[in-house]
């Protein structure tokens, strides 16, 4: 079942009617109702016993979605017994509680998809743990790194939201059937049985204060797929810009026959990450709207209620869009480690810079270092590419003093000065590694 399918009105429908099937055997279990009721009960929750024209005309003569259900299943359930359907319950109670069963099974895929996004990104760090590429900053080349170290970036983020994801499933997946205002009036004493044993059947956790203007563990669902659509929309808008024609470092892999553009053949463009960004934008403006549903007026505010429950359908079915899509992208991604090297040389050596200058501060102190490397990479950059770094630096006194030709061209090799690189995407590797083997 994908997600649109999930959230189609059948499959709510079910939800809800297994909801009501569980209430009904707890409350004969608890001797509230007849256990014949129940079992009656139980036998009719199936949607496709219901008519659902017949519930359609009765919400839109009651302006109501859950009354017309309840009459239309009392019907199949048949009399006496489809008297107890629904029995000290509300409208929400059954509502959300169905919800929550339908985002259990819409998490569960959720994980499942960014298992397979974590094992992607294993595998790319790992096999370009030792691809040297320019480190970039503020849009500049910076300091060499490796392509690995780069994925390590988007490993890390990825496994934390997988742990928050984790952290957040018993306070997410909670029945709540405390009656209409959530202090079990309806049902008094015996009220908090019946949640617990509705829950146990559901496999859902009892809500502790099951009021119906408590939602703050949806809208902390909705904080968290909005945090992970921004670091996935980070590295679309990192794997587009790498294959733009001036890096041409990565790429998306395009089926045969893709078409970029109508009017311009040579056209490759990024458009599974293009679509990553534009949907993962959509999810994080949810967001606001799961923030406003926390204030609510009194013991319920039902235009609140719906606002959320909007945005949490639209938001789950969108992220799971996104992580297929970026589980394509990272699968096929084409790598180029040779342009990579020679972008590496596009500033004749400046690029070492920070190499150098940690060298001469050993014998110099770092300030003057810096100054004096600061102004042998000015050179360079004056020269408009006439000049490399290292004949500016051999023909520095104050720089060729400490240092022979082999030591200056060792120094100015972008694979020396590369840190940890190779050992930290490594180690991000086998944590992606031993979360995507072990779920």
């Amino acid at each position: 079942m994908d997600m649109t399918e999930l959230f189609s009105l059948e499959a709510k429908l079910q939800r809800y009617l297994e909801v009501e099937a569980a209430l009904a055997s707890t409350q004969a279990e608890l001797k509230l109702i007849p256990e014949t009721a129940a079992q009656k009960i139980r036998q009719s929750a199936d949607v496709s016993l219901l008519d659902l024209e017949k519930i359609k005309d009765g919400q839109e003569r009651t302006s109501h979605f859950m009354v017309p259900v309840i009459e239309e299943f009392a019907r199949v359930v048949g009399d006496p017994e489809g008297g107890y359907v629904h029995w000290g319950a509300t409208t929400q109670n059954i509502e959300q509680t169905g919800d929550v069963l339908g985002m259990k099974y819409a998490v569960h895929q959720l994980v499942k998809q960014l298992v397979a996004v974590a094992g992607d990104m294993a595998q790319l760090a790992d096999k370009h743990a030792d691809t040297i590429m320019a480190g970039r900053t503020h849009q500049q080349q910076a300091v060499p790194i490796t392509f690995g170290f780069k994925v390590a970036t988007w490993i890390d983020p990825l496994l934390r939201h997988m742990e928050r994801l984790e952290q957040l499933q018993p306070r997410l997946f909670q029945s709540m059937t405390g009656g209409a205002v959530g202090n079990f009036a309806s049902l008094g004493e015996i009220g908090p049985a019946v949640q617990s044993g509705v829950a146990e059947k559901l496999g859902l956790s009892p809500m502790a204060v099951p009021a119906r203007n408590i939602v703050d563990h949806f809208t902390e669902y909705m904080l968290l797929l909005g945090m992970v659509s921004s670091t996935f929309a980070s590295i679309a808008e990192e794997i587009s810009r790498l294959m733009a024609n001036e890096f041409g470092e990565v790429s998306e892999s395009l089926p045969a026959g893709d078409v970029g553009s109508s009017t311009m053949p040579q056209k490759r463009n990024a458009k599974r990450c293009m679509d990553i960004v534009t949907k993962a934008a959509q999810v994080r403006a949810l967001v606001p709207t799961s923030l406003e549903a926390m204030i609510q007026s009194h013991e319920v505010d039902g235009t609140r209620s719906a606002m959320l429950n909007q945005a949490i359908e639209q938001s789950t079915i969108l992220s799971s869009e996104i992580y297929q899509a970026m589980h394509v992208v990272l699968q096929d991604l084409e790598v180029y480690p040779k342009r990579m090297r020679t972008n590496l040389d596009l500033t004749k050596g400046l690029i070492n810079a920070e190499a150098v200058m940690m060298e001469l501060a050993e014998t110099m102190g770092r300030q003057h270092a810096h100054a004096i490397v600061h102004d042998a990479a000015h050179q360079v950059a004056a020269s408009e590419g006439e000049l490399t770094f290292y004949q500016v630096l051999l023909a520095n006194s104050q720089i060729d003093y400490y240092f022979s030709k082999e030591e200056l061209k060792t120094l100015l090799d972008p694979a020396t000065h590369t840190g940890l690189s190779t050992q930290l995407a490594r180690e991000a590797s086998k944590r992606a590694s031993s979360i995507a083997n072990n779920k």
